[in-house]
């Protein structure tokens, strides 16, 4: 098996990081990332992408947002000629915002339909092919040298099949996130076979159905925001949009990915490394916070962390 193409998912509209997302796309909102550069969100998932090995990426977005992705791109990095004309790390960064371009596909989602109906709108785009599926508002930091996209495709690689990132996540957090059971292998403790996904289960039902034996108590399995899926998930996502099935209001990946570990080999992989979820409350915020503490001015902003902590007082609702 051997995983080229790459899926990011960018149709949301942000509800939750409404105002700033009724001006600009979430996918655009800056962050500086480890190299110290600000960048829209977009080209640090894309560059996540293809420093693993990806070739080619298809972005699922929203009608009219091609063009601003595409102008970003373009316009950044003439600008940056321009503006820094004969400076080396200008001219680098602009050569790799064209090579990122140049990889770049888009399908449309013309209604917001959910996330399962999202990835199904790049179904001509991947072809009979697996590929990476990454979420365009999850950011990751991974503590392998290697990046957490590059962990999923190698373990795929080696072993011909789906595979899904998860991490450990404490039962009062799961309702943000599909959460899986399954049997670890026993040459390999991060690795799980499937058993079953539920979408956003509460600790009663994870309780009672998603419990893993050696996870730590109140600790169960969630979804990391990365998989690599084989073209068999489009056939089960078919019937669900045909037939607009839907859970909690949407078309859910998750209902798919259930019916998949029933149908083909389909692991769990305890990615080493974190993600975050900028579509959550302070969700950016810790985003921001993760990268400039493990990038290249991490002394620095560890000196302004703690000058801005002893300044601020406690409020009155805090003491």
């Amino acid at each position: 098996m051997f995983i080229t193409k790459a899926v990011i998912t960018a149709a949301g509209r942000g509800a939750r990081q409404y105002p700033a997302s009724d001006t600009v796309q979430k996918a655009m909102l800056p962050i500086v990332d480890r190299d110290g550069l600000t960048k829209p969100v977009i080209q640090i998932i894309a560059e996540e992408a293809l420093e693993s090995g990806i070739e080619e990426i298809c972005v699922v977005s929203a009608p009219g947002d091609e063009a601003v992705y595409r102008s970003h791109f373009r316009n950044y990095a003439e600008n940056l000629r321009t503006a820094f004309r004969e400076v080396e790390w200008a001219d680098e960064q602009a050569q790799r915002l064209l090579h990122l371009e140049e990889r770049l596909t888009f399908a449309v989602q013309d209604e917001p339909r959910g996330y399962g109906h999202a990835v199904w709108c790049a179904r001509q785009f991947v072809g009979g092919d697996p590929f990476l599926l990454l979420l365009g508002d999850h950011l990751y930091l991974s503590s392998d040298p290697r990046r957490c996209a590059r962990q999923l495709i190698d373990l795929a690689t080696a072993e011909s099949c789906a595979v899904s990132a998860v991490q450990a996540t404490r039962e009062h957090l799961i309702h943000q996130y599909g959460t899986l059971t399954g049997r670890r292998l026993a040459d390999r403790p991060d690795v799980y076979a499937i058993d079953e996904i539920l979408e956003k289960p509460n600790p009663t039902l994870a309780e009672l159905r998603l419990h893993v034996p050696g996870l730590r108590a109140g600790h169960y399995l969630c979804f990391f925001g990365m998989h690599v899926l084989t073209p068999t998930v489009f056939e089960l996502l078919d019937e669900a949009v045909n037939q607009d099935r839907r859970e909690h209001g949407a078309i859910q990946l998750t209902s798919a990915l259930n019916q998949l570990a029933r149908r083909e080999k389909y692991l769990a992989l305890e990615t080493h490394g974190q993600r975050f979820n900028l579509g959550v409350k302070f969700g950016t915020i810790e985003a921001q916070v993760a990268l400039a503490m493990s990038g290249v001015d991490r002394e620095r902003i560890l000196a302004v962390l703690l000058d801005a902590a002893a300044r601020i007082e406690p409020s009155s609702s805090s003491r």
